[in-house]
């Protein structure tokens, strides 16, 4: 198999067990979504020290440790992460599967929208059209929802913020990851700890299986990191790009599928904005994509 092939293959299978994490945070009630995210931190830490010293990347976490930008970057990533990842189990265990998917589907749009805000970045014409397609989306399912989408903004926003922190960083993600858990195991395991000795923990509480999907949640986290990252050798960014839609599409039908959420007309008609304003956004990205390869083909011929 060639292996840009094997690299979409790769790339799907990580964004179709993204797409699929509502249906595993649900089997983990009557935990709630703290104590599911205290456990995903300390399960994720050991996990991930596993996996840093079996693919031997002691040496890159030592120079991450000296390096004090770099790791400040990282320990403010863990806060952000935290926050991220605590939305979106709380937004799934709280019937709001189709919101979590609204906030991966504009996640795309706010991150280049932070790019402009934070790091200078111009957009170009269509862009900036994008942009005014997705805010009048919002402002659709807000009056829609009654409410502005909370957990759908949150999740962006902070999914956002968290790549931001990373790009400037530039650590890879193995190491990386293992910083971020680690950092955040002490909180964690102390909250863990304070539930088991009050008798409000759900871990143990509800059977061996029940216990051991506790346990599963640092492979839960890893896995599809490492396919994320063996896809990303192989494949174009581009490829990458357009991947990453699959996860939210997939959180979305479950959300209407399998959890019956409501989708009336007005909700229908935000969402569609949305896929209308990433339509526009993608096309013209892969258009821009071209246009630069052929100026560039065109510069090495003359």
């Amino acid at each position: 198999m060639p292996e840009s092939r094997r690299g979409l293959l790769l790339g799907a299978l990580a964004y179709t067990l993204w797409g699929t994490f509502p249906l595993y945070w649900t089997l983990l009630e009557p935990g709630g979504a703290i104590e599911i995210l205290a456990h995903r931190i300390v399960w994720s830490s050991l996990t991930m020290v596993v996996i840093l010293v079996g693919w031997r990347r002691v040496p890159q976490l030592k120079a991450l440790l000296r390096d004090r930008r770099r790791l400040l970057l990282i320990c403010a990533a863990a806060v952000v992460i935290t926050v991220n990842w605590g939305g979106y189990i709380w937004g799934v265990n709280n019937g709001r599967v189709v919101e979590t998917a609204l906030g991966y589907f504009i996640n795309p749009l706010v991150t280049v929208l932070m790019g402009v805000a934070v790091l200078g970045e111009r957009l170009r014409r269509l862009q900036w059209a994008a942009m005014g397609i997705a805010l009048v989306a919002v402002v659709v399912l807000a009056v829609d929802y009654g409410r502005p989408p909370w957990i759908a903004l949150l999740l962006a926003f902070s999914f956002g913020t968290y790549g931001l922190l990373k790009k400037q960083a530039g650590v890879g993600a193995v190491e990386s990851i293992t910083v971020e858990t680690l950092v955040l195991t002490p909180a964690a395991l102390s909250y863990v700890v304070w539930l088991v000795a009050t008798g409000q923990s759900n871990f143990g509480s509800h059977g061996l299986a029940h216990a051991a999907l506790f346990t599963t949640t640092g492979l839960i986290t890893a896995v599809p990191l490492m396919l994320f990252g063996a896809a990303a050798i192989r494949v174009s960014m581009v490829s990458l790009g357009l991947l990453q839609y699959l996860a939210p599409t997939i959180q979305f039908a479950l959300g209407i599928l399998v959890f019956h959420e409501a989708m009336p007309a007005s909700r229908w008609i935000g969402f569609g904005l949305v896929w209308l304003a990433l339509v526009i956004f993608t096309v013209e990205a892969l258009n821009h994509r071209r246009r630069q390869l052929r100026l560039v083909a065109h510069a090495s011929a003359v």
